[in-house]
C-alpha cells in the first residue's frame, strides 16, 4: 500500500502547488484590473519565448552529443563509465548553453 500512496502524494502536492500558484496569480491580476491598471502589464515578451526553445534545443543536443561522445570514450579507453558519462553530459550541455548565449548575444546586438 506504502509502494502506491507515496507516488500519489507527490503527485497531488505538485499538483496543489502549481494550483494554487495559478490561483494567486488571476486574483493578483483581476484586483489589478478592477482597481484600472492597463491588462498589457501581463504581457511578455514574444522574443523571450523563441530564445528559450533554442536554449532548451540547443541544451538537448549537448546533451545527446555527450552521451554519445561518452559511450565511445568508454567504449575505447580505460575511462570508467561512471565518470564518463556525466563528466561528458555536462561538458557538452554546458558548451551548448555557453553557444547559446553567445547566438543571443549577437541577436541582441544586431537589433
Amino acid at each position: 500500500m506504502e509502494a502506491v500512496l507515496i507516488p500519489l502524494i507527490v503527485f497531488a502536492s505538485i499538483f496543489g502547488v502549481f494550483y494554487i500558484f495559478l490561483s494567486t496569480r488571476n486574483k493578483e491580476r483581476m484586483a489589478l484590473i478592477e482597481k484600472g491598471a492597463d491588462a498589457s502589464l501581463f504581457q511578455t515578451k514574444k522574443t523571450h519565448r523563441s530564445n528559450l526553445t533554442l536554449k532548451f534545443g540547443m541544451l538537448a543536443v549537448g546533451i545527446g552529443i555527450g552521451i554519445l561522445i561518452a559511450s565511445l570514450i568508454e567504449t575505447y579507453t580505460v575511462m570508467d563509465e561512471e565518470v564518463a558519462y556525466p563528466s561528458m553530459i555536462f561538458l557538452f550541455g554546458g558548451l551548448f548553453l555557453v553557444a547559446n548565449a553567445m547566438i543571443e548575444k549577437k541577436d541582441k546586438i544586431e537589433e
